[in-house]
């Protein structure tokens, strides 16, 4: 079995050093590791302190590693569509080099980086592939769009194909216009099966867990809340939260306001993730980059545990439609209906138990839904939202 650890978290937390240091750490214990980049930032390569390529390439026992290259990446996997549409600019007058340009469509990059998980996990060479993903705003878009491709091949693609068949020789011979041929199509075809591939492989919580970097800032916080809904909204499980740059007690004076702000946040971050483990990792004296730092950065984080282990299997919480609702369940085991207590601000679901509490960032659907009810039965908390924009939703409920 192969498994798949997706590293995310806001721009500048050092998502790219934990990634690193995770592969190093696995490497360095006996795991085939590899580990990618979709990021078009190019970090991966600064945290090895050496240059990487687009293709796989071993840089040290049982580790290999590799980064994004938009073109490299689009040949591969998007060529004949490119084409195509390289071809469509060209009719419409704009030249060899801004049609190659243009044709490569916002997220293209990215998206194709992530279907490398798929092949490498489908080559049976490695025990672990370690991923280190664009910015969790462009992670989150990306990882959805292979529910759009599903509605967009059974819905919408067959009819398209249907009146290009019929109508482009017509429209071609009388405008002049490029248009899609069978393979452009069948091009298409495969591309949303390796997109269907690749969302299974993420979603399996028998192979895959996806682990958020944050620092303990209170915007970072919120970004990596609403990420955490989300990402278990579409079916990807986490298993681990790491807090990076954590400053030691001894920070000295000039840190003292920040590493007191640090303090105050490390609860919340416990609240809000819980039951999914937290492990902090410090702020070190000197940059992470090289082996050396990698290796201090791996041990600070995983110690003596293994790095491919699932530290939390299941769904903190799950949000499903029914009927005319939506409906958020919550497993609160070893807990009774007169401990559970609920408030509601906005797009923030706080939920105490005792001395416990949870905050929730909810879905956007949410936001504006009113909510309209729900139970407790057999340790499992059940809200109900309705299925539509409703007034009163904005304080305590």
């Amino acid at each position: 079995m192969t498994r798949i650890v997706v590293y995310t978290g806001k721009g500048g937390v050092g998502k790219t050093s934990v990634a690193a240091a995770t592969a190093l750490l696995a490497a360095e214990r006996g795991y085939r590791t590899i580990v990618l980049s979709t990021d078009a930032a190019h970090s991966l390569g600064d945290s090895f302190d050496r240059k990487l390529g687009p293709e796989p390439e071993e840089i040290a026992p049982n580790l290999w590693a590799q980064e994004s290259e938009v073109f490299h990446n689009i040949d591969k996997y998007w060529g004949t569509i490119q084409e195509y549409v390289s071809s469509l600019l060209r009719w419409r007058g704009l030249d060899d080099v801004m049609a190659e340009e243009m044709s490569v469509l916002p997220g293209m990059d990215e998206l194709s980086s992530l279907l490398w998980i798929a092949e490498h996990h489908d080559s049976g060479k490695y025990d672990l592939i370690v991923v280190d993903a664009a910015p969790t705003g462009e992670t989150l878009r990306l990882l959805s769009l292979p529910e759009a491709g599903r509605w967009w091949l059974d819905r919408v693609y067959p009819i398209q194909r249907k009146i290009a068949s019929l109508t482009g020789p017509i429209l071609g011979r009388v405008t002049g216009m490029p248009t899609p041929k069978a393979a452009v199509y069948n091009a298409g075809e495969e591309l949303f099966g390796k997109l269907e591939h690749m969302h299974d492989l993420l979603a399996d919580p028998e192979l895959t867990s996806v682990r958020i970097v944050l620092n303990l800032e209170r915007m970072v916080i919120k970004e990596a809340q609403r990420s955490f809904t989300y990402f278990h909204l579409y079916g990807y499980p986490t298993d681990l939260v790491v807090c990076n740059r954590v400053l030691p007690d001894n920070a000295g004076t000039y840190f003292g306001a920040w590493r007191e702000a640090q303090k105050r946040y490390r609860p919340l971050v416990e609240e809000s993730f819980a039951p999914v483990p937290v492990r902090d990792a410090p702020f070190f004296d000197e940059e992470v980059v090289g082996d050396r730092m990698l290796r201090l950065l791996g041990a600070a984080v995983f110690g003596d545990a293994d790095p491919t282990d699932f530290f939390y299997k299941g769904r903190p919480y799950t949000v499903r439609r029914e009927a005319d609702r939506y409906v958020l369940e919550l497993e609160l085991p070893f807990t009774s209906k007169e401990e559970v207590r609920l408030s509601r601000f906005a797009d923030e679901l706080v939920i105490a138990v005792g001395s416990w509490r949870r905050n929730l960032i909810l879905p956007r659907i949410l936001v504006d839904a009113e909510t309209i009810g729900g139970g407790f039965h057999d340790h499992i908390l059940r809200i109900e939202f309705a299925a539509g924009a409703a007034a009163g939703t904005k304080g305590a409920s």
